[in-house]
């Protein structure tokens, strides 16, 4: 199963996030863009990829050890930036030090469980909201139009695995789907 780890935001930020996406859908050139939609936004912590089932057991306890080392922590969506012509996201405020940590954590228990994660690349931060259909999508103003955007604080209380199934129908625009197969709530006391 493909699986990564993850924060979700909760639905109030959700929200909030979606009447700024419905501004950018409007801006010319937006219908050329491949747009996220709302259940495959979150914080990638650490993409696993395809994992054996005989081996998700293991990493769900890692990843449970690496929830209760980690406390709760204040988050917003903040500001956005995009990957060259690939990628448009939202970026994060508040503690990203301690998400950047978690996500470390959750990379080191995937590596521990025996998961081929390929080489390390440092953390960045990002919901991703939209990809380009091809090359030479000029993303700069899409991401100039979220320099001021500043979400609302919530608290990141929990660490999720995810399963991600991809698209097989061949229909154009159909959007993965993702299923939440384990939480864990941060800080000892979980």
């Amino acid at each position: 199963m493909r699986l990564f780890a993850a924060v979700l935001p909760p639905e109030r930020v959700i929200q909030e996030l979606a009447s700024v996406v419905r501004e950018l859908e409007g801006m010319p050139g937006a219908d050329g863009l491949r747009w996220t939609e709302r259940p495959g936004w979150h914080f990638t912590l650490a993409f696993y990829g395809e994992v054996d089932e005989d081996v998700v057991p293991d990493l769900s306890e890692r990843l449970a050890r690496a929830a209760r080392r980690a406390e709760p922590f204040p988050l917003a969506l903040a500001g956005g930036g995009r990957f060259g012509d690939r990628a448009l996201w939202v970026g994060a405020s508040g503690e990203t030090t301690a998400l950047r940590l978690l996500a470390d954590r959750t990379e080191a228990a995937g590596h521990k469980a025996g998961v081929d994660m390929g080489a390390h690349r440092r953390y960045k931060a990002h919901l991703t909201l939209a990809r380009s259909r091809g090359r030479g999508a000029d993303l700069r103003p899409y991401a100039a139009a979220l320099d001021a955007f500043e979400g609302a604080t919530w608290t990141v209380g929990e660490l999720c695995l995810v399963r991600s199934r991809l698209p097989r129908s061949g229909v154009p625009g159909e959007q993965p789907r993702y299923e939440t197969v384990g939480r864990w709530g941060l800080g000892a006391g979980s």
